[in-house]
Formats: C-alpha cells, structure tokens, sequence
C-alpha cells in the first residue's frame, strides 16, 4: 500500500451545542492542523498516488472554505455539534469535490484542534 499526506493549517470559530458545553458554548476560535492521507494499492501512470500540486491546489481551495469562518454556520454543520470529527468527514467532503482520486482507495483525513485532541474520519474511495 502506498500513501501520500499533505498537511496544513487554519483558524476556524464554533461553538459547541452539547449540553452543558460551559466556555465552550461560546463562539470561540481554535488552530486547526489537517492531515489528509491517500492510500492506493498500487502507482498511476506516472509513478503517483495523486498528483501532488493537483492535491494542494484542491487543499487551498477546500481550505479558503473553512478559515476564518464559523463553522456552525456551514452546510453540514447545521444542526449539529460542529466537533473536530464533524470538521474531519466535512472537510473529506469538500476536499473530494475537489481532486481527481480515482487512484486512491482510501483516505483519512485528521484534524488536531490546537495542541490537545486529534479527530479522524476515514472512508473507502
């Protein structure tokens, strides 16, 4: 199995709708970390997983949709707690929108939440 990962960072605001969220009920901002990795059994044509400058294109892209915004208020938050697992398969989403994949079988996609908890969602391509 081959993979190819490709990280960046953000600031995004939200605020937790749990019961009882304390502090966190407030609209707040965090340092976010994604990691999105690709996994593929076998190499395309050129020698790839993905085409990586394809990959950051779709990442800076994906990422102008989350900075700097409110993550409550996005489409596929609504409703919902916007936690750091949420922010992970939403931002697979996006990203995916995004890349050419058809090479890939998988990919996981982790988000760190300033320097306290990592989150990841992983799916079959």
């Amino acid at each position: 199995m081959y993979s190819l990962s490709v990280s960046r960072s953000f600031v995004a605001q939200h605020y937790l709708t749990v019961p009882d969220p304390g502090a966190e009920g407030e609209t707040h901002s965090h340092h976010f970390t994604v990691e999105t990795t690709f996994e593929a059994p076998t190499l395309d044509e050129y020698g790839y997983v993905l085409d990586v400058d394809a990959l950051e294109a779709a990442l800076d892209e994906t990422f102008a949709r989350f900075r700097d915004e409110l993550l409550n208020e996005l489409p596929g938050f609504e409703g919902m707690n916007p936690s750091a697992e949420r922010l992970a398969r939403n931002f697979g989403d996006e990203l995916l929108a995004r890349v050419d994949a058809s090479n890939a079988t998988e990919l996981t996609v982790a988000v760190q939440e300033d320097d306290v908890a990592t989150a990841a969602h992983t799916r079959d391509l």
